[in-house]
Order: structure tokens, then sequence, then C-alpha cells
């Protein structure tokens, strides 16, 4: 499957992308800190059309300090789905902080899932949670399964915790660009070793901007090693995350 990759060649070159399913992304326009306008989210549509993606899971920011609602980013959702006429698959859900109000959506089952049971969720990149265990062992036992976006990015998790994130079979979603390094070396490493240890179940963009997605998509450089790693999280398990 990975013939068509070779040491040096960008994601656009590599073929990775074709038949791909990006978990990760902040193109729904106008809701969070991610894409403005329209124009730009159809304009990154157009690009990762012509690049191949599949499927792409849209997936605006929930927290207190952008306590979007379900109705709010369903029916800019679907102003979105109304102008885009293109072949990719368009999936709504939300990245929820691990915050209150995250609590307060998970107790009232009013949550944007990542497919039938499975909701994705962040932790601040500065410190965890006081009660990170015991968030995730509620979302569980109301009937969810938390994908945990980024991993590689909380610095402050031993390595220990990655194996009890396992243990506790957390699905954890890799930002691709991470391994470009756009992140900062020490995230670049930790993305490289949970990928080597098999970790991840899912890449995802993360994609806030066109100019950003196209630099590192069409210039940075994975090495081959790396980007056949990357194969087995180019669809996600079962077609239903």
């Amino acid at each position: 499957m990975f013939g068509l990759f070779e040491s040096g060649k960008s994601i656009f070159d590599s073929g990775f992308l074709r038949n791909s399913s990006d978990s990760h992304s902040h193109i729904l326009y106008g809701v969070d800190d991610g894409v403005k306008t329209q124009e730009e989210s159809l304009q990154i549509l157009k690009c990762l059309e012509e690049a191949g993606v599949e499927t792409l899971w849209l997936t605006p920011h929930i927290m207190e300090d952008v306590p979007n609602t379900s109705e709010a980013l369903k029916a800019r959702f679907a102003e979105l789905q109304s102008v885009y006429k293109g072949g990719i698959r368009l999936r709504l859900a939300a990245e929820y902080m691990l915050d209150n109000l995250f609590m307060e959506r998970l107790r009232a089952g009013d949550l944007l899932l990542h497919g039938e049971n499975y909701v994705l969720v962040e932790s601040s990149i500065a410190a965890p949670p006081v009660n990170l265990w015991e968030i995730l062992t509620e979302t569980f036992g109301r009937g969810y399964v938390p994908i945990l976006a980024h991993p590689e990015r909380y610095l402050y998790l031993p390595q220990d915790d990655y194996a009890k994130l396992r243990e506790m079979k957390v699905p954890m979603q890799l930002n691709i660009f991470s391994l470009t390094g756009i992140y900062g070396e020490s995230v670049r490493a930790r993305a490289q070793y949970l990928l080597k240890g098999g970790f991840y179940s899912m890449w995802g963009s993360d994609c806030h901007r066109y100019k950003v997605l196209m630099q590192q998509y069409s210039s940075v450089k994975l090495k081959k090693d790396i980007l056949s790693l990357l194969d087995s999280l180019k669809v996600m398990p079962g077609g239903s995350i």
C-alpha cells in the first residue's frame, strides 16, 4: 500500500490523503478560533477533495470560554452543507474541553458525537484537569467512549499515563502536524514515540487555517518509516468513529 511513499515526499505528494478520514478539524466557519469565513471553508474543502480526502470531521470547540450549543453548530453545519457541492463526506462532532461545561453536557446527554457513541475530548496543553481519570471513567460509565485529541501535546503526562489510557481503552488521535514539528521538537518526539508504540487509533489535521494547511501538507516532508506507520490510521477503525 505504501509503494507511492518515498523518503522526502510531502504529505500531498505521498498520496496519504487519498481515501483517508480526517477525524479532527476546525473548518466549520465562524464558530471558534478556526476558520472565520464560508469562503475559506470552501477553499479548504476544494483543496482536500483534490488531494482525495474521503471523510472530514468538523469538530469545533466546546468549552467554558467557547460555549457553543449543539443547536447552533448543527445550524451552521447545515449552512455549509447547503453550499458545498463536492464529494467529501462531511460529518459534524465537537471537541470538548474536559471542564465543568463538558460535565454538564455529558450528564444532560447533550453531546455532538464522533460516531455512534464516541466523543472527542481534549485537555489544556498546560496542565491536566485535577480529576482527569474520574472524568474519563464517568464518560465511559454514561455509555460514551472518550477519544483523547492530540495526546502528544500534553507534555506533562508521564509515559505511564499513556499506558493507563490504553488499558482504559481510550482511543487516541494524532495531530498529523505534530510530526512536522509545528508544535516544537518535544511534541514531535512524543508523537513519534506514541506512533511507533501503536498508541494511536486515528489521525486528524486539527486544521484552523488554509495557509497553514497548505504549507504543512505541501512543504514539510516526513520520512518513509513514519509515513508507513501512518498507514494504519488512514481510515478510522470500524468505519464508525
